[in-house]
């Protein structure tokens, strides 16, 4: 695993320091994990929403629609 140091100012690291001690995290560097982890968790979601977003219209979700996925649901449940 690689090192990396970073600079905060005091209110920042104060607020790194609560977070560890009050959420349970072993160490600043698990807290600074788990940030960077759920910022590539926002930033791959919103690809997948623009790449929706951007795609050609689709069928309508109407209740037929609905009733065909329920039926592919209950047919994979009996396999």
């Amino acid at each position: 695993m690689s090192t990396m140091n970073i600079s905060l100012p005091e209110t920042l690291k104060s607020f790194v320091d609560e977070q560890v001690a009050g959420r349970g995290f072993g160490t600043s560097s698990e807290y600074v994990r788990e940030l960077i982890r759920r910022d590539q968790d926002r930033q791959r979601l919103r690809g997948l929403l623009l790449d929706g977003a951007s795609s050609a219209i689709g069928t309508t979700a109407d209740t037929g629609y609905f009733d065909q996925l329920r039926e592919r649901a209950r047919t994979q449940a009996k396999r």
